[in-house]
């Protein structure tokens, strides 16, 4: 008992004006900011993937793979800042193996085993059967004993097989297009339905949630793909480049617009909470709101892809500005999430006070521990790049 009033005292430097006891200290911190930060990313490199195989984007082949691989990379991923913070991850495999339809986190195990074991693996190994079978006998040692076993089994190389393949695999990838919002938008109907905190309850939480998804998940397949293309010296394909710019400026627009259309009926409504939120949007969250989110990750990127729409110059250059605005996009989205998640615990529930958030390096809640679970992602990307390469993939001339 002593301990936990030494603790309370230690805090109350961080305390401005009058908060409730239970607020001194934000309960989830920046692994919780994280999570739907990579939800978000698989949602939108997924979406990307669909244009090409569903809605016909031809132009959007070189990047078709590359989403796949980069959406099941981060889903691997995405579960494990929640289990960082929980206080025994030991038991966090209950929540996908303990129904209860009135727990939005509960109905989320499902989403996400069936996002990942029958959307997003069965589309890839659908993808990718004939190209095991045939690397599979070209290759040797640990690589060619890996092949023979994602193939399953299944060595029938005969076009109609093949075709077959190709069908299933588009109805995957179009029962996909429903589920890849359905992981994300729950996130922001969680947020959204908390009815005590006037920042997060708003209808538009899930559609702004699922649209900035959208942004986050194809600025990062665009850094992936010139980063790719760079380290392995292949040409890129700057057609493609610059649709999937294209593709980036037009939902950013409307993230922006919706995100605009939500702080609008804020300031009309006025409601009790208005006073308060207007002073934390020009006070503790000023930097990462209005110089991060907004300025940065979003008017600097809409500015610019919307100047390329009308000029173009040389590829190298439109190359560089490509790489640059998704990791501006990138950094405007995570500030987005953390204001979001860490800008809403910031002002108590009485209206009349702020706390403060202490970011820490070390520890289960830590810098480093949130560092290390968004760049695992990438080191699998790696590794399944170097097990089933797009560029590798062998031509099918009879589909």
């Amino acid at each position: 008992m002593v301990g936990q009033f030494q603790h309370l005292y230690e805090m109350l430097p961080h305390v401005e004006g009058f908060i409730y006891p239970n607020e001194i200290e934000l309960h989830w911190g920046i692994l919780i900011v994280l999570y739907p930060y990579i939800t978000g990313l698989v949602a939108g490199a997924f979406i990307l993937a669909s244009l090409e195989r569903v809605f016909k984007v031809e132009v959007l082949k070189p990047t078709y793979h590359l989403s796949l691989l980069t959406a099941l990379s981060f889903l691997l991923v995405a579960t494990m800042p929640l289990v960082s913070h929980l206080t025994q991850p030991a038991r966090a495999y209950e929540i996908m193996i303990t129904p209860n339809p009135k727990s939005a986190m509960a109905i989320f195990g499902f989403v996400y085993l069936w996002y990942l074991m029958v959307v997003l693996l069965l589309e890839i190994w659908f993808d990718y059967r004939r190209d095991f079978v045939l690397w599979a006998a070209e290759s040797k040692g640990f690589k060619r004993f890996l092949y023979r076993i994602l193939t399953l089994g299944v060595n029938d190389l005969s076009p109609r097989v093949v075709k077959w393949d190709h069908k299933l695999g588009y109805i995957i990838t179009v029962i996909g297009i429903p589920s890849a919002f359905m992981l994300h938008g729950y996130v922001g109907f969680i947020f959204g339905s908390i009815k005590a905190n006037p920042w997060w309850s708003t209808v538009l939480m899930p559609v702004i949630f699922l649209f900035s998804a959208m942004v986050s998940g194809i600025a990062l397949v665009m850094f992936i793909y010139i980063a790719v293309t760079w380290l392995k010296k292949m040409k890129i394909d700057m057609k493609c480049l610059d649709t999937v710019a294209r593709y980036l400026f037009f939902i950013l627009i409307i993230d922006f617009t919706l995100e605009s259309l939500d702080q609008i009926h804020r300031f009309y409504e006025a409601e009790e909470s208005f006073e308060i939120i207007t002073l934390l949007m020009s006070g503790k969250l000023y930097i990462t709101l209005i110089i991060f989110q907004v300025l940065m990750g979003t008017m600097v990127p809409l500015l610019t892809l919307g100047t390329l729409l009308f000029y173009k110059p040389r590829e190298i250059i439109r190359k560089r500005i490509y790489l640059v605005i998704s990791i501006l996009v990138l950094i405007g989205i995570f500030f987005m999430r953390w204001n979001v998640v860490i800008g809403g615990q910031l002002f108590s529930k009485s209206f009349y006070g702020f706390t403060d958030f202490k970011l820490q390096l070390l520890g289960m809640e830590g810098t480093l521990m949130a560092a290390f679970w968004f760049i695992l992602p990438f080191f699998i990307l790696a590794f399944l790049l170097w097990l089933m390469p797009p560029w590798k993939k062998h031509e099918e001339e009879f589909v």
